[in-house]
């Protein structure tokens, strides 16, 4: 939200309404308080002059430096920080409504603070080449009584309100006049929903990001087990062969399919919000320059300085915005979930076709190797769809201005994409580590003795024996090798019908479950085409 108002400041600047020395001022100040520190070209040349009761950053600790935190209170959090819990507590209170945030439900752990380094967010580049303010990384905010500004953001039903005052306070410490400039024509939904959208721009990066090396990961396994031959398992039970260089294929192009709708959004999708008290524009005009198009060019000028998209209309009780996000992560959170329960499923003792990179240990039982990461990635597909179906209700906008709806997406979309960036990044983990076991595979294809391929064999003798008689000749056949436990093979041999039409060394060519995968490795080769 700090982002948000002194990048209105700037746009402002740029028509000439507010000085370009204030906007620099509160640019600044705003980067202070978010737990950045402000460049000398920021405030003139001068070093900056750090407000009273702002810590300076650059006396942090190195970790408090590179640790993502929210810029202030409220719906808008860390743009770097798509935790999705298990040990991320939540970030200081939200200030939504006054109450604290919960911790993060069960999930995955936060990717930022795992590796800052590999997950850094490097300042967001805007329509003109200029490098917008970088998001803040500071454990709490300094100079921002966040506890206060909770309580606060209660009494008005958002957290703006009470920044505003902050942030005009502590501008004021430093230049007097370049406080009357802070939130100048503007209302609280549009620094609340701009920053819902430049902390949905930062976090689906990443999420792409992953998406991106989760596919091409599950590629190569693709590739290497092209003919890997497995069981085909319907409704939990064994049905035809089937590869697992198929398997993986599927799991990549569901992957895929999820970050193309992720671009998707970003391509245009994340707009700028400017509407003023009432969706007229009536305020920023009254301090504009007096032309027709002045709100016009104060949007363009707007989305030059965030990096956003330029909406048609205000969107304060249109939420299509807010819910074609929650959308796309509902949709890469299903991906990356079935991905995660089959490996559960695989990875069963009495399976064993796969085991994760590194398994979790059990408290109370030492010979566990816990299949952790797919286990929390699941946690978080199953999540996210039931909370971006309340977002998406959230579109039930009355007036102008809705009493409660906007509000109720704060914290829902928040929990959206920590829970999906998180999932993401574990998956890229699962999928790179991801140990496949062949001749686990193989040996399990022979647990129903040659009835895998029945299909097979009921296709081949429809036209020798007919195809009503075929299958009941199979089905007797099938029935007497379970109830005895012998191959297929075996009691079909020492029928008279069978022998008649096929010889032995054919029949053992129709029971040969690698000799049945159909078009599988070809699906497989046109999937990895462009890979």
């Amino acid at each position: 939200m700090l982002d948000a108002e002194s990048a209105l400041a700037r746009a402002q600047a740029r028509l000439g309404t507010v000085p370009a020395e204030a906007a620099e001022v509160i640019t600044a100040v705003a980067r202070q308080l978010g737990g950045q520190t402000p460049t000398a070209a920021e405030i003139g040349g001068q070093e900056p002059a750090i407000p009273t009761g702002v810590s300076d950053p650059a006396s942090a600790t190195a970790t408090e430096r590179r640790s993502p935190a929210p810029t202030t209170a409220g719906p808008s959090t860390s743009p770097s920080t798509p935790t999705a819990g298990l040990g991320s507590p939540a970030p200081t209170p939200t200030a939504g409504l006054g109450d604290p945030a919960p911790a993060s439900p069960a999930g995955v752990s936060n990717p930022a603070s795992a590796n800052p380094t590999a997950r850094s967010n490097p300042a967001p580049t805007n329509h003109t080449g200029r490098s917008n303010p970088e998001p803040t990384h500071a454990a709490t905010p300094p100079g921002i009584d966040v506890t206060a500004l909770a309580r606060e953001a209660r009494a008005t039903a958002n957290p703006v309100v009470g920044l505003v005052k902050v942030l005009a306070a502590a501008v004021g410490r430093v230049d007097a006049a370049a406080a009357d400039h802070v939130h100048r024509g503007s209302t609280s939904q549009d620094i609340v929903d701009t920053a819902m959208m430049l902390v949905a721009q930062r976090t689906l990066r990443l999420l792409a990001d992953d998406l991106d090396a989760t596919a091409h990961a599950l590629g190569e396994l693709a590739r290497v087990h092209r003919d890997t031959t497995m069981p085909g398992r319907t409704l939990t039970a064994h049905a035809v062969p089937t590869t697992f260089g198929l398997k993986a294929a599927t799991w990549r192009q569901g992957v895929l399919d999820a970050a193309s709708r992720v671009r998707r959004v970003l391509d245009g999708g994340l707009p700028v919000s400017l509407g003023g008290a009432a969706g007229t524009l009536a305020a920023y005009a009254e301090y504009g320059d007096g032309t027709d198009d002045y709100a016009e060019r104060l949007v363009n000028a707007f989305v030059e300085e965030t990096g956003l998209a330029a909406p048609t209309l205000p969107w304060h009780a249109n939420r299509t915005p807010v819910a074609d996000v929650a959308s796309v992560l509902a949709m890469a959170a299903v991906a990356l979930g079935k991905f995660a329960v089959d490996v559960l499923a695989l990875t069963r003792t009495e399976l064993g076709e796969v085991t994760e990179p590194a398994g979790g240990g059990s408290s109370a039982m030492p010979h566990k190797r816990n299949p952790v990461l797919s286990a929390l990635i699941r946690s978080a597909a199953l999540q996210v769809p039931v909370l971006a179906a309340g977002v998406t209700q959230a579109g039930l906008a009355e007036d102008e201005r809705s009493a409660g709806v906007w509000q109720a997406e704060w914290q829902l979309l928040r929990e959206c994409l920590r829970l999906t960036g998180g999932a993401a990044h574990t998956a890229v983990e699962l999928a790179r580590g991801l140990v496949v076991h062949p001749n686990r595979m193989a040996a399990n294809l022979e647990i129903t003795h040659g009835l895998i391929v029945s299909e097979r064999l009921s296709a081949t003798l429809a036209p020798l024996l007919g195809k009503t008689r075929a299958k009941e000749v199979l089905g007797d056949a099938s029935a007497r090798a379970i109830e005895e436990n012998r191959p297929l093979g075996a009691v079909l041999a020492e029928s008279p019908e069978i022998t008649a039409v096929l010889d032995a060394s054919k029949l053992a060519d129709l029971l040969d479950p690698t000799q049945y995968t159909g078009a599988a490795g070809r699906m497989v080769d046109r999937a990895l085409e462009d890979d």
